[in-house]
């Protein structure tokens, strides 16, 4: 008997672009560096680094230029980081999809730490005494914390007092602060939102990392910055942070160099384009969480950058008669929108958490996208509340409300990516693969931890872990 073939699955769609739109004035003088050939030294050259000194006095961080490192990308840096410091490392649960991997890559412990209530970013202040107890009672040794002060995942900011107990538990612990300040240019509300840098609080123990593609530079263009405190100990794991980028030999393209420089300057054309990115993407991430919200999810109001976090556990029961239990099949159920499941983030595999972005309401094309930079109401635009819609149906769906009709009486709406008259996308269609199954295995609560995503310790959805 013939065995019959597997029907042949659809290939994916062209990616969207990432990002905005170059800003026309880094793009030219990115051109002007294109005969370039010699990369950046390592850790990045003197004019380089001294224009990094000029952007962080302007935000109150007195810096010296041989304090500074520069490097291809924010994880090559946090590599370096974690090689030169040795032992240990805590993160906060859930954490940008970055910070654990340096660490696994290198052998070294990872040790998870619940964020409070109020904001991401930052473990709970209690909760990271008793897992820096666990951690040495099991033999290791912690010695880096890495925190966000504009975090990504959740778009939240932690509050300043939240962050100086922070500080003071890492102090008393004699670890390391790594704070990630990345998106900290991206705040929806400058004049709402109070965003304190843990060096200002700690100057000795803090390195700062910023990584440029989150609001100066474009997605493509990997160039980030360390800063090291002004002191002995800060100047020996500079030069070891060195050594290491040293001896790995990716160094920055020296073409990136101009258009870095350019950008740390601030001059206006680049204070107005982050400006009204940071007020596109609060504009997007607020329409996002209302529309989360309103269909039930658990959700941080986001106050900077382009994403949020969601938890969907109040609808697990209607989720899982669609056969999502975890957060890899919620992740390719909302693909469209952007989604990341919390799994990525170092969250329990079998909650219901997805971070979602805003780039997804962007557009398909970076003609739409420049659009939604010039529009003064980007939710007034097509696309963007076609997106919105059809976010707003599939969760009606996936939550066992009614369904609504698109135009044309089709019964799904299309996708953000769509033509925004809601008749780009077919029943069941929602991520672009037609004829694959919808949801692929995932594991089930009792494997992975129980009902409501709780831990084996009992510490709950947001509960510590590590990687021993």
């Amino acid at each position: 008997m013939q065995r019959t073939a597997p029907d042949p699955q659809r290939e994916p769609g062209p990616a969207p672009p990432v990002g905005l739109p170059v800003l026309p004035e880094l793009a030219a003088h990115l051109s002007a560096a294109a005969g370039r050939t010699a990369p950046e030294p390592p850790g990045g050259s003197e004019p380089l680094r001294a224009a990094a000194c000029g952007y962080w006095e302007r935000r109150g961080l007195f810096t010296l230029a041989d304090r500074v490192l520069a490097g291809p990308g924010a994880p090559a840096l946090l590599l370096a980081l974690y090689a030169a410091a040795d032992g240990a490392v805590l993160l906060p649960r859930p954490c940008a999809q970055w910070y654990a991997p340096p660490a696994r890559l290198l052998g070294r412990p990872v040790h998870l730490t619940p964020v409070p209530a109020e904001s991401g970013g930052l473990p709970d202040p209690f909760a990271l005494l008793e897992t820096v107890r666990r951690a040495r009672i099991h033999g290791d040794t912690p010695r880096v914390l890495v925190l966000s002060v504009a975090d990504d995942p959740s778009g939240t900011c932690p509050p300043p007092e939240q962050l100086h107990e922070v500080c003071e538990a890492a102090a008393e612990e004699g670890l390391w602060i790594i704070s990630d300040e990345s998106h900290r240019d991206l705040l929806h509300d400058p004049h709402d939102t109070v965003v304190l840098s843990p060096a200002e609080m700690l100057p000795g123990e803090v390195v700062v990392l910023t990584d440029l593609r989150a609001a100066l530079l474009p997605a493509s263009w990997p160039v980030a910055l360390a800063r090291f405190p002004g002191t002995r100990r800060g100047a020996v794991l500079r030069d070891a942070v060195l050594h290491t980028l040293t001896r790995l030999r990716t160094p920055l393209p020296g073409p990136l160099a101009a258009p870095a420089i350019h950008a740390l300057g601030e001059p206006d054309a680049v204070r107005e384009r982050t400006a009204a990115a940071a007020r596109v993407y609060g504009a997007l991430t607020r329409a996002l969480h209302q529309t989360l919200t309103g269909a039930g999810a658990l959700c941080r109001p986001p106050h900077s950058g382009s994403c949020l976090y969601a938890d969907l556990e109040p609808l697990r029961q209607p989720l899982a008669a669609h056969g999502i239990t975890g957060s890899g099949a919620l992740e390719r159920e909302l693909a469209p929108w952007a989604a990341r499941g919390g799994h990525r983030f170092e969250d329990e595999p079998d909650s219901l958490r997805v971070r979602l972005g805003a780039d997804a309401l962007l557009g398909a094309d970076m003609e739409l996208r420049q659009g939604v930079l010039d529009a003064a109401d980007p939710l007034e635009l097509p696309h963007v509340r076609a997106g919105l819609s059809a976010l707003g149906r599939a969760l009606a769906e996936l939550s066992g409300e009614p369904r609504e009709t698109g135009v044309g009486g089709e019964e799904r709406p299309s996708g953000p990516g769509g033509t925004g008259d809601g008749t780009g996308e077919r029943n069941g269609d929602r991520t672009g693969n037609g004829d694959e199954a919808r949801d692929g295995p995932v594991e089930s609560r009792e494997q992975a931890g129980g009902e409501g995503g709780r831990s084996e310790d009992g510490s709950g959805p947001y509960g510590g872990g590590s990687d021993r």
